[in-house]
């Protein structure tokens, strides 16, 4: 580790005194140091920590120490350059008095020396007077947040100050809104204005642009971006979690950290809110703030009242949110707290947090928000010079993936086409040439998408059946070849599409006429009750197989109809067909009728996307509990993105229960001898079924609490717990645990949690012949990730089989086709055997990690199929568990271990 500059605590590998809440763990002590040796280096890292050792608050401690280092030397190194300056003014005189042309005085390059002192000095100087500037800077903003903290009656005195300004703000604005009523006729055709804001705005595309002042655009909004660490993870709650163990760590009080969430998180403006959808809630607050710049220049036209009347926010108020930005940099708050700031000032939490980027020192916030570069580039996320966490990134590779990738059916395409033509149609007076230019070519290529389906756009894509049923896969450009819009910029319309609203405008198009109830008061009641009948065909010939429904639609139907234009997610394929061709296929999903068919974009390569991550940052870390097999993060990650091997650091700790906590087996045989040998060929075998049914009451008879048994999928699951029924093995099984099944619903999961948890409570009270329950969940569903096990919950975890995933899939086998093209094979396998196995394994880890989440917990751990047992599977999983695991050939063995294990608990 490179040592800390001087006043400054260095930081030994073996580790270092970090500030912690409490005593740390050795294995915390090494994480902390590792950790810091790789932002000290700026590393990309691979860190593994298992949960329930304490993950977050290493990570906390460990990077927040060493942000502080960092931020203490380059203050060191200010003070330094700013004190040589005043020794170096004697120096400038005698510089200046050197006489211009002095024959001797020349340096290699020709250059006078006086010219190339002079050069130099210069620099010397700008670098000073910025550092100067910092300092100054930085004294204001922290005596600025110093003196928000200590004076509470300063705070609430602004406080109250806004929201009289703002009262007045709106009584003004009511009364203008009362004079203007009535006032604005326009010359074509008489509108409310309501329906006024679902007209396009006049175009300019980027060649004719002129600069509109905006939030995005905003100069006078810049401010310098100080060294920060970004850390994000996969979910709001993981992200609240995480800002709550900084609140409780040493550095909870002096560290400037914002939380950044959607729009659907932090928006406080009821009535958008109400929208539900996150594409209709982004439009909608981007069209408010369009509007609110607008309105001023339209006020003062007097023959333009059109505008007048548009909707415009009332918390997106500059003042209110730079007041909001100060109260969030001077104390530590999650996203409940901001939202609550929010309402209170009267300022909107999505923009104020945005404000404080700048300042912060830690920056909270969503995978897709960082990883997503438009998303990124809206938030005024700069990543330059600066510090990425990615925490929870076991599935770092498909999240990447899946942010990337898009999918339309057929009824979207054909839903989108009939309600854009319908608003052409209804408003063709009222748009300019580029409008109506642009709309052509967006519905030209909604008629050659259905067109590539086999279907015609003007029919019901649900009554129409596709001429040869099947999935095809073609390269980005042979699609567009093939649909005939290879002659259309992609670029410009996906640019069109962002800039115009056109998908919000169309869903308030479709919420004003698309339903029965809406009466339309004007003269094109024929072609907008086309619009309101077409809809309902669609959906009543939605069923799952195709054949149409007799019944209406009902209310919750409808609701899902309007829940998001079919555009916004057509945009997002349009945006994915802009990738490169050989990073991305394109999935031509022709089944039963046009409507049930679908076009996808599949992203092949997710490194071209995280590539500009780990070019611009300082450093980069990646954090899991259970990041084994790391291979695929080396592999399809990190080097296909160009990083440096010597750049790559990997760290992985052990578990801090004891050894003897923990019992691993790999079971061979079953009670009856049948080989343990779960494969799509075998696994259907009644033999099979029943030799899993004997082995669960066997193990049910000697674990008490609770049993978690996984299996490869819920059709598995089903098959099984039908057999044993018919067999008479649950029967057995329910003797003497209560059996529950993972629900398919995410809705009801939570349900079955609580009932689960009741019933092994009330055994462990009553006593008796009941010892507690047994869970069947399913690899890859809703309890294998994100769900404690912890203590009674989860005394043994059952893996049955390895979860291979599906090799049939048209997705998953381009994905190994493309790596076999691309990747050098590794230790004599081809890089799509890997990559099958990588993923089987991921699955198993995240699983099995279920059950120990803290020092004192214990569990078995038992793994149904002999393949287990082979050294390449071995390998991949947790070293944690690697290390204690036990190979039994027969079940007597394993059988006796595990009485043992749990009699001695």
């Amino acid at each position: 580790m490179a040592a800390a500059g001087a006043g400054v605590e260095a930081r030994p590998a073996g580790g270092g005194r970090f500030p912690f809440p409490y005593t740390p763990y050795l294995i915390q002590e090494r994480f902390m140091a590792a950790l810091y040796s790789a932002l000290e280096a700026g590393c990309v890292g691979i860190f593994e920590s298992p949960t329930g050792t304490g993950k977050s608050l290493s990570l906390i401690c460990g990077a927040l120490s060493w942000l502080r280092d960092f931020e203490e030397r380059k203050r060191q190194e200010e003070a330094r350059l700013l004190a040589l300056e005043d020794s170096g003014q004697e120096g400038k005189k005698q510089l200046t008095s050197a006489e211009p042309g002095h024959p001797d005085s020349r340096d290699t390059a020709g250059e006078p020396d006086w010219v190339t002192a002079f050069v130099q000095k210069k620099e010397e100087r700008d670098v000073v007077n910025r550092l100067k500037e910092e300092q100054l800077k930085r004294k204001r903003r922290e005596a600025h947040l110093e003196q928000l903290r200590h004076k509470a009656q300063l705070k609430y005195g602004v406080k109250r100050k806004r929201a009289e300004e703002d009262e007045t703000r709106r009584l003004l604005q009511l009364s203008r809104e009362v004079l203007s009523e009535g006032a604005g006729v326009d010359v074509l055709e008489k509108l409310d204005h309501n329906e006024e804001e679902l007209i396009l705005a006049d175009y300019e595309s980027d060649e004719d642009k002129k600069v509109i002042p905006g939030l995005e655009d905003d100069d006078d909004l810049e401010e310098e971006h100080v060294t920060k660490i970004y850390y994000c993870s996969r979910t709001h709650s993981q992200l609240s979690q995480f800002v709550h163990e900084v609140q409780k760590s040493p550095f909870g009080k002096d560290t400037r950290l914002v939380s950044l969430a959607s729009r659907q998180n932090l928006c406080v403006n009821e009535e958008v809110r109400r929208l539900g959808a996150l594409q209709v809630i982004n439009d909608r607050c981007m069209e408010m703030q369009k509007n609110k710049h607008e309105r001023k220049s339209d006020e003062e036209k007097a023959g333009q009242k059109r505008r007048a009347g548009r909707a415009t926010c009332p918390f997106y108020s500059y003042e209110q949110m730079q007041f909001l930005r100060d109260e969030v940099l001077a104390e530590v708050k999650d996203i409940e707290q901001l939202v609550a700031l929010g309402r209170e000032t009267k300022a909107c939490p999505y923009y104020g947090s945005r404000f404080a980027i700048p300042a912060a020192q830690l920056v909270v916030l969503p995978y897709q928000m960082l990883l997503h570069e438009p998303t990124r580039s809206a938030a005024g996320i700069k990543l330059k010079d600066q510090v990425v966490i990615i925490d929870e990134a076991h599935n770092l590779i498909d999240t990447i993936t899946c942010i990337h990738s898009a999918e339309v059916s057929g009824s979207q395409l054909c839903c989108a086409h009939s309600q854009l033509s319908q608003y052409v149609e209804r408003y063709r007076k009222r748009l300019k040439a580029k409008n109506l230019m642009y709309i052509k070519q967006i519905l030209y290529m909604l008629e050659q998408f259905v067109a590539v389906l086999g279907g015609n756009v003007n029919q019901n894509p649900n009554c129409q059946a596709v001429p040869q049923a099947g999935t095809v896969l073609k390269s980005i450009n042979d699609f567009l070849f093939q649909s005939q819009i290879d002659n259309i910029n992609l670029f410009k319309v996906q640019r069109y599409c962002q800039k115009s609203l056109i998908s919000r405008k169309l869903f308030g198009f479709v919420e004003r006429y698309g339903g029965p109830a809406t009466g339309v008061k004007t003269n094109k009641n024929q072609n907008l009750a086309g619009l309101q009948s077409f809809l309902l065909t669609l959906q009543q010939g939605s069923g799952k197989e195709g054949t149409p429904q007799s019944h209406p639609p009902v209310e919750a139907e409808m609701e899902q109809l309007r829940a998001a234009s079919p555009l916004m997610q057509i945009e997002g394929f349009l945006s994915a067909l802009t990738n490169a061709n050989q990073d991305g296929r394109v999935i031509l999903s022709r089944q039963g009728t046009v409507g049930q068919s679908s076009l996808k974009f599949l992203l092949l390569n997710p490194a071209v996307h995280f590539a500009k991550v780990v070019e611009e940052c300082r450093a980069v870390i990646i954090a899991g509990g259970t990041m084994q097999p790391v291979a695929d993060f080396r592999e399809q990650l990190l080097s296909c993105a160009g990083v440096d091997p010597a750049r790559v650091v990997e760290f992985s700790c052990g578990h801090v229960i004891p050894p003897e906590n923990i019992l691993p087996i790999i079971l061979c045989s079953g009670p009856s001898n049948q080989q343990l040998e779960f494969t799509y060929q075998t696994r259907d075998r009644p033999q099979m079924m029943e030799e899993t049914g004997r082995i669960l009451c066997n193990l049910c008879n000697v674990v008490p609490g609770g049993v978690v048994c996984f299996f490869p999928s819920y059709d598995y699951q089903k098959q099984v717990y039908a057999h044993w029924e018919k067999t008479g093995l649950l029967t057995r099984l329910a003797a003497k645990k209560k059996v529950f099944q993972e629900p398919k619903k995410a809705s009801q999961v939570e349900q079955v949690l609580v009932e689960y948890a009741k019933c092994i409570k009330r055994c462990s009270q009553a006593g008796g012949q009941m010892t507690g329950a047994l869970l069947l969940s399913v690899v890859g569903g809703k309890m294998s990730e994100g769900i404690n096990f912890s203590d009674e919950l989860g005394r043994c975890v059952v893996m049955v089989g390895m979860p291979y995933p599906n090799i049939k899939s048209p997705e998953l086998q381009e994905k190994m086709a493309w790596l076999d093209k691309t990747m050098p094979r590794a230790a004599g396998q081809a890089p799509s055997r890997v990559l099958i196995e990588n993923l089987c394994m991921k699955a198993v880890n995240q699983s099995i990690g279920r059950a120990i989440r803290h020092q004192k917990d214990f569990a078995s751990i038992l793994l149904l199929d002999h393949r287990y047992g082979s050294s390449a599977i071995l390998s991949k999983l947790p070293q944690w568990i690697r290390e204690r695991t036990q190979v039994k050939a027969t079940f007597g063995a394993a059988f006796a271990e595990l009485r043992k294990f749990h009699r001695g608990k």
